[in-house]
């Protein structure tokens, strides 16, 4: 995780002294960053802490990751002045923000974190991370209807991407998505005349539900999250 500032510019920036005048003081005296002096122009992370004449430059951030059950009928949002937001139903006090969303009616897993490189990366299309769903509908469903979840629907004027469709029964169905349209899964059931009665996010990423239930949540690792395939 990059924060992108290499300890010269921080000093350039903090303390105003000249590019030359920062490479001296580090090579000669030293710099504290997380209460050990370096000699290095270092690259720093978000997490690093950095001290010069016992005057804190640099806070480091203390990272966050909590894999969170959003319950039924909380609204995706941190506004407060909504009616159910997500903030005021959080049973945890770290400043957090989540990770893509899940609409009012829908449940399940709900990435919440404070590390910012980590959610942009998460959500750059080029990562196609999976999104995994099981969904059950008021009928019985159809070999056309579940050939058509898995080809393509076409929504909002476009076709969505294939998906990984698994029959759990006549009423139920597991989806995996690569892509996230607004209230995709619902309107491509709606687009067979089926209603959604309950949608579960049961994957994200690397990461499951578990045996998580409605606002419980527990603290996972970047790398849980990712795995190999995403750098931040």
């Amino acid at each position: 995780m990059k924060f992108r500032k290499l300890l010269q510019y921080l000093l350039v920036q903090k303390i105003r002294v000249s590019n030359k005048e920062a490479i001296r003081l580090i090579t000669t005296q030293g710099i504290l960053v997380n209460n050990e002096r370096v000699f290095e122009n270092i690259e720093l992370t978000i997490t690093d802490t950095v001290t010069y004449n016992n005057i804190t430059l640099k806070k480091g951030v203390n990272l966050v990751h909590i894999a969170y059950y959003k319950p039924r009928g909380i609204e995706c949002t941190m506004n407060t002045s909504i009616a159910n937001n997500l903030q005021t139903q959080l049973p945890f006090a770290h400043k957090v923000f989540h990770v893509g969303r899940l609409d009012k009616e829908s449940e399940g897993l709900l990435l919440l974190t404070n590390n910012g490189a980590l959610h942009d990366a998460l959500l750059r299309k080029e990562h196609s991370i999976t999104k995994t769903y099981n969904v059950r509908v008021d009928k019985p469903l159809t070999p056309e209807f579940v050939t058509a979840l898995r080809t393509g629907i076409v929504i909002m004027g476009q076709l969505t991407l294939p998906a990984t469709v698994v029959e759990l029964s006549n009423y139920e169905f597991s989806i995996t998505l690569t892509q996230g349209l607004n209230r995709q899964i619902r309107r491509m059931c709606y687009k067979y005349s089926y209603e959604v009665t309950q949608l579960v996010r049961v994957g994200f990423a690397n990461l499951t539900l578990g045996n998580l239930t409605p606002n419980e949540y527990e603290y996972v690792t970047e790398q849980a999250i990712v795995g190999e395939h995403i750098t931040p």
